[in-house]
């Protein structure tokens, strides 16, 4: 009888914190990996067995990895990796090497995608690299055994010492045709995973992707994995998606990680509709444009059981905001924020500190339009010029740029924009995060939403030592 084939995707733990810091990041927020799940359930479909080791959620050390991998002798080890975590991957990649020669390592991901072929010649341990999107890619990696893959496109693989990339796929898969991710496959599914705290009403909670990519070209977004396209599930697909979700998990609420939930004006109404006739006993989270939402469309996303959504508004000087994103306009965002809250939909403000061009003042005039605007929450990222972002390419005449992949996780200043320090920058960001949340308001809003959700409480009460030190840490001037 032929031997099954198997695969094991590995995610690496990636320690998203800060260098000298305790990570509180894996206490507050564990994030589903649903690519992975999604490339499981896809292979399934082909009769190829595949496991996932998720070690962000299920950290572990390096030992231990080997030994469940030598184990379970896959076939292929496919790693997914970000710019952060890439070096991590890169050292089990090594281990695994040395312990089996003869499993063939994929790596796949935003970092392979976007810096390609050096991938390869400066990682040996790296057998096969895939570019963009991974379904098609991986069963095909899979089936041949790795070898043979002059004709796979959209990979990086060797020949007689070279490093070859067989070119950008053309036909991409129509996503409804996709089975729902194998969330199954995670250990400890769905209570060993959580979305960040304060974001969901009631638990437990889920990641959904319902869309690939974007149809908007900021300079600061990493476009590598699906270029230009976007592509998306149907209304149906996504409300089959959920019930799903909400019959076999009981799941209470989910957050759709789309770049832009809502850039397709007639999906959404369809799924809202769907959602609002026939409730699946779950509410959601989004993100949008503010040119996306109206009223019509904040009524019927709170009937279809919108909770909170996201706009990405980066910064509140206007001239930055035009230098780095298009048809973007802080007023309207403002208008919009008391548009969603008048519907009882709760809004959470997205910036960034540190880009290119950025001073003191408009620092200051950001932290001043996050204070004066309605947000009930907000997330504060620390500019990080990713590989695949159209900015990286002249990055380094903008500022100075230490290209440490590790500490690029948006948690750090690695960039520092001409005219500022990276002390100065730093002492800002701690600046905004005070006045943001420590105004009456506000903690009056975190401490309901605790009473309402036990499950909030819970977790700082369990992290409790860590949270002190982090806000310790933040009220440093």
């Amino acid at each position: 009888m032929r031997k099954r084939k198997k695969i094991i995707f590995a995610q690496p733990t990636g320690y998203n914190w800060i260098p000298g810091e305790r990570d509180i990041t894996r206490d507050v927020n564990v994030m589903s990996p649903v690519g992975l799940c999604s490339m499981a359930s896809w292979l399934s479909t082909r009769g190829i067995e595949a496991r996932i080791l998720d070690g962000y959620a299920h950290a572990m050390p390096l030992e231990a990895w080997v030994d469940i991998i030598r184990g379970e002798r896959p076939d292929v080890l496919g790693i997914s990796s970000t710019t952060s975590s890439f070096l991590e991957a890169v050292r089990l990649a090594e281990a695994v090497k040395r312990a089996e020669p003869s499993i063939t390592t994929v790596f796949g991901g935003v970092h392979v995608s976007s810096l390609g072929e050096r991938c390869l010649r400066d990682f040996p341990a790296i057998d096969i690299g895939v570019v963009g999107e991974g379904e098609e890619a991986i069963a095909e990696i899979v089936a041949r055994d790795g070898r043979d893959l002059d004709d796979v496109p959209g990979i990086l693989h060797r020949r007689n010492g070279d490093v070859l990339f067989t070119g950008m796929r053309t036909r991409m898969l129509e996503l409804d045709t996709l089975p729902f991710p194998a969330y199954e496959r995670l250990h400890g599914f769905p209570g060993d995973y959580t979305l960040p705290i304060f974001s969901y009403p009631t638990s437990p909670t889920a990641s959904v992707i319902s869309s690939r990519g974007c149809p908007y070209q900021c300079t600061y977004c990493d476009r590598s994995v699906f270029k230009k396209g976007f592509r998306y599930n149907s209304p149906e697909y996504m409300y089959a998606h959920l019930a799903y979700l909400h019959r076999r998990w009981d799941i209470r609420h989910v957050t759709f990680y789309d770049d832009i939930f809502t850039a397709n004006r007639r999906r959404i109404e369809s799924f809202a509709t769907l959602m609002a006739d026939r409730p699946p006993g779950l509410t959601f989270s989004c993100a949008a444009r503010a040119n996306e939402v109206d009223e019509d469309l904040a009524r019927i996303l709170r009937a279809a059981g919108c909770w909170q959504i996201s706009f990405g508004v980066e910064s509140g000087d206007a001239d930055l905001v035009r230098l780095h994103r298009k048809r973007s306009d802080l007023d309207d965002v403002r208008d919009k924020v008391a548009l969603l809250k008048k519907h009882g939909i709760r809004v959470k403000g997205l910036f960034i500190v540190g880009l290119p061009g950025e001073t003191e003042e408009t620092i200051r005039r950001t932290i001043d339009y996050a204070c004066s605007n309605d947000f009930d929450e907000i997330n504060v990222s620390k500019f990080t010029p990713f590989p695949g972002a159209p900015i990286y390419e002249s990055i380094r005449e903008l500022g100075e740029f230490d290209e440490d992949w590790p500490r690029m996780n948006l948690l750090n200043f690695v960039f520092v924009p001409k005219g500022l320090t990276r002390e100065r920058l730093e002492s800002l960001y701690r600046e905004f995060i005070r006045r943001f949340y420590q105004r009456p308001t506000i903690m009056a809003r975190y401490t309901r939403l605790m009473v309402q959700t036990p499950s909030h409480l819970a977790t700082i009460a369990r992290s409790f030592p860590r949270f002190l030190r982090y806000l310790l840490w933040v009220r440093q001037p």
